[in-house]
């Protein structure tokens, strides 16, 4: 069973998260939020699978909750996905970097927020369909200029390759179709990597990608 959080200032916009997401047989929504600080507070009573945290809230923001979340080594179960109105939110990035381990805009398709759910609880989720890959590049670049990384000397060649395509926004699917392994090989490969980095999931080894350079903005063509 997935647990889930909802952390909304708008009573309106939890109302339709918990209808949604309470209709699903292997969901259940366990408690709602309408500050950052009730969230944080919240997490650490319920721990939750799954955090719905939007953005922009009363008493600590989105940002600020996330952040206290993924520090608190208690949590460490706690995925924290950010939610926001604007698809080119200025805190994409930040979010991500904070430890947020995806990224939806509240008018998601309600099969793309089911699917986003269960994905980033295995592990798998980004961003929503709408922040494209060439997004994640463009507020990579403007978070600072890539420094050389000596966590990356622990990882095999192909561990490197396989995190360079992942920071380009590839499945393991497609990551197994581009090398020519099995989509298992190439979430074993993607795993060792998070786990040598000390990166929480996928979303943080996309930033770690970018951050030592072994991904640049502009490579998506």
């Amino acid at each position: 069973m997935i647990r889930v959080l909802l952390a909304d200032d708008q009573s309106l916009v939890r109302a339709g998260f918990r209808a949604l997401l309470g209709a699903q047989p292997d969901i259940k929504v366990v408690g709602e939020a309408a500050d950052g600080a009730q969230a944080v507070v919240m997490v650490r009573e319920l721990r939750p699978g799954i955090v719905l945290m939007d953005i922009r809230m009363p008493v600590l923001d989105g940002l600020a909750a996330a952040r206290r979340i993924t520090d608190d080594k208690d949590l460490d179960g706690v995925k924290v996905v950010m939610l926001t109105t604007f698809e080119l939110d200025e805190y994409v990035f930040e979010a991500i970097r904070s430890g947020a381990s995806g990224f939806l805009v509240k008018d998601t398709e309600p099969e793309e927020l089911l699917r986003a759910v269960r994905a980033v609880v295995a592990g798998d989720a980004l961003l929503s369909p709408g922040v494209t890959r060439r997004l994640i590049a463009e507020f990579a670049a403007r978070s600072k200029e890539p420094s050389a990384d000596p966590d990356l000397a622990q990882l095999t060649d192909r561990e490197r390759e396989v995190m360079a395509l992942v920071g380009l926004g590839l499945s393991n699917d497609e990551i197994a179709g581009r090398l020519v392994v099995s989509p298992l090989t190439a979430k074993t490969h993607v795993s060792r990597a998070m786990v040598k980095l000390g990166a929480r999931d996928r979303a943080q080894l996309v930033v770690l990608a970018y951050e030592s350079g072994l991904v640049r903005p502009g490579w998506l063509g």
